[in-house]
């Protein structure tokens, strides 16, 4: 059986942006393989094959990037899973980024399994989720927090395929592609969205840093890492042991 491709290396091989062989794609101007919802392959002797036959350039013709800027919801719902990576979209720039690191894993399940136990007791009706899943705070702004919280008086903004709304409490983890973007675009999209309290762990400094959103800006509330006594106003009883939560195995 042929190799099939996906997106990504269909795009290398033509020298192509992935955004234009997905734009063929929704358009059905070259053969798919289907191998679940938004999932595909592609037979490289049938797509060159189809592009042959339909006249179509296999040269990038730049018209492509003039959609960022404009990505909305809608655009952003046709979209194929690139199997590797997620996408979000900010102020209607489509972002794209590879599937998160083993110690951001870590990261995810330690402080999620803490912020679980403390919910529960607090906020019974509230809910705990994680990436991925799409928060919709506009038409232009669709994003994955890592770890979002929604308490029983928000649960309202919850839809059957995405969270519609503000949250009570997003978490981003950053990694080495993400640092800039976590630390002012998504924290001005998070602030212009009013969401209360935002959250950002660093893997590399081994930091939490906490901001509670007061009179239109964000005010950070605690900074710290391993070694330090978690203490915020807000959640008061909730233990977060950060040696725990920043624990990396030897070798890992």
């Amino acid at each position: 059986m042929e190799k099939l491709f996906t997106a990504q290396e269909l795009a290398e091989i033509l020298n192509l942006s992935v955004e234009t062989v997905w734009r063929y794609t929704r358009q059905k101007k070259i053969p798919t393989i289907e191998l679940g919802e938004k999932q595909y392959r592609y037979d490289k002797a049938a797509v060159l094959a189809a592009l042959a036959g339909g006249n179509l350039s296999v040269k990038e013709d730049g018209s492509v990037y003039a959609k960022q800027g404009n990505y909305t919801y809608e655009d952003y719902l046709q979209l194929p899973e690139e199997p590797g990576c997620r996408f979000e979209i900010m102020e209607g720039f489509l972002i794209k980024e590879p599937s998160p690191s083993l110690q951001h894993q870590r990261l995810s399940r330690e402080l999620g399994r803490r912020l679980m136990t403390f919910f529960e007791e607090n906020d019974p009706e509230g809910e705990l989720f994680f990436a991925p899943l799409d928060i919709t705070l506009s038409n232009s702004n669709v994003v994955q927090p890592d770890i979002l919280f929604i308490s029983g008086a928000r649960r309202e903004i919850m839809r059957q395929e995405r969270i519609d709304g503000a949250c009570d409490l997003v978490v981003e983890i950053m990694s080495p592609t993400n640092r800039r973007k976590d630390r002012l675009q998504k924290m001005k999209i998070y602030r212009k969205a009013g969401i209360p309290h935002y959250w950002i762990l660093d893997p590399e400094e081994n930091t939490l840093e906490t901001f509670k959103f007061n009179d239109g800006s964000y005010t950070l509330v605690f900074a710290g890492g391993p070694g330090d006594e978690f203490n915020h106003p807000d959640f008061p009883g909730l233990d977060l042991d950060l040696d725990r939560v920043f624990f990396r195995p030897r070798g890992g």
